[in-house]
């Protein structure tokens, strides 16, 4: 009988890959506490069911602890894995200290505001808790020892690059701070910055992820980025609709590929540090990759349109910025993404047709 039969066997081939990964190193997590904030968003989620499974995998007897705002729709979110006894939530805020008994070795931190519309629509809320959640999760692992913590940042910390090539962790552009839309990124930057302060004053082994943008199976049903929008048109036999002229040009990354590098990154990542966390192969403009699943996913049965809505600026959509990032520091701790774009869209429309059906 396969483990979590509840689960989506999309998502578990994922799971078990990650668990397979040799890069990452399991033992260290054997007999060890890790706790995860944002626990029922994607990443967080994901990072939960990775450590579940590699437990089964490898004999780990790693406890997870998911800090959740909402208990009922955590046990929902994780319903195949009830059984698990390794698995206990935390109900509160990453605002307020937590209560919690016993050691804790490691965190991953991935609670964040993620919706474009609330940075502009609650600026306010979204810097207090990308801002004070940090510095509430950094003094608890300072007052705790935990043995490493990783921060999840965000490509957007570097704003409007005007470097040619690709864009190392040392190289940042230009984030206006009277935007509003900037609320995101320049809490995400001044939070990194708080990360560095604590590791410098405090010694506390935190390091910092800086993701592109991420997909894959394990996606909400009510995601409304911009793959899961060429997704929903793909299976709704609709045109593509581009609200911009889609000439941002970036890099993705398939979610089982971010899994692993954020658990080689707290495992084998040195402290104090960043570490971009992104596929340079899959670098191209929102408007070619319209096209490509246009093509490749509905065979060209569809087609790429644009319209640019009037008041564009209140929709939260990121400024048009050109990034390639460096993977190359990540990379020298042995981690190499395996999906390409075409699978990750391949791989998440099967998720998404399991789920519906």
């Amino acid at each position: 009988m396969p483990l979590f039969p509840q689960e989506s066997a999309i998502l578990l081939n994922d799971l078990e890959a990650i668990a397979h990964e040799k890069s990452v190193p399991w033992a260290m997590l054997r007999d060890k506490t890790v706790l995860v904030t944002g626990a029922t968003g994607l990443m967080g989620g994901l990072l939960v069911k990775a450590i579940l499974y590699a437990n089964h995998v490898h004999q780990n007897r790693t406890r997870v602890i998911a800090l959740v705002r909402d208990k009922k729709k955590a046990e929902r979110t994780f319903s195949a894995y009830s059984a698990c006894s390794e698995l206990q939530y935390l109900e509160g805020d990453i605002l307020t200290p937590l209560d919690i008994e016993g050691p804790v070795d490691y965190v991953l931190h991935a609670a964040s505001v993620t919706q474009s519309k609330s940075f502009v629509q609650a600026p306010v809320e979204t810097i207090k808790t990308t801002l004070w959640g940090t510095d509430n999760l950094l003094r608890f692992a300072h007052e705790h020892g935990v043995t490493s913590m990783v921060y999840l940042s965000t490509m957007e910390v570097y704003g409007a690059v005007s470097k040619e090539g690709k864009v190392s962790e040392i190289d940042f552009g230009y984030i206006d701070p009277f935007q509003v839309r900037s609320s995101y990124p320049e809490s995400k930057q001044a939070a990194e910055t708080l990360c560095c302060a604590y590791h410098s004053e405090y010694g506390v082994p935190v390091k910092t992820a800086r993701l592109t943008l991420t997909f894959g199976p394990g996606i909400f049903p009510e995601d409304n980025r911009v793959f899961a929008q060429f997704c929903a048109s793909v299976r709704r036999g609709e045109d593509i609709v581009l609200h911009t002229p889609g000439d941002t040009q970036r890099d993705y990354l398939y979610t089982a590929d971010a899994i692993t590098a954020l658990l080689i990154i707290l495992l084998c990542g040195q402290s104090g540090q960043a570490y971009n966390v992104a596929n340079s192969d899959t670098y191209i403009s929102i408007r070619a990759m319209a096209e490509l699943v246009a093509k490749e996913c509905a065979q060209d049965t569809i087609n790429v349109v644009i319209k640019v809505p009037e008041h564009l600026e209140n929709l939260g959509y990121a400024p048009t910025v050109k990034i390639n990032l460096d993977t190359q520091k990540l990379n020298t701790l042995g981690w190499h993404p395996k999906t390409n774009l075409q699978d990750m869209y391949k791989n998440l429309l099967a998720y998404m047709d399991e789920k519906s059906s």
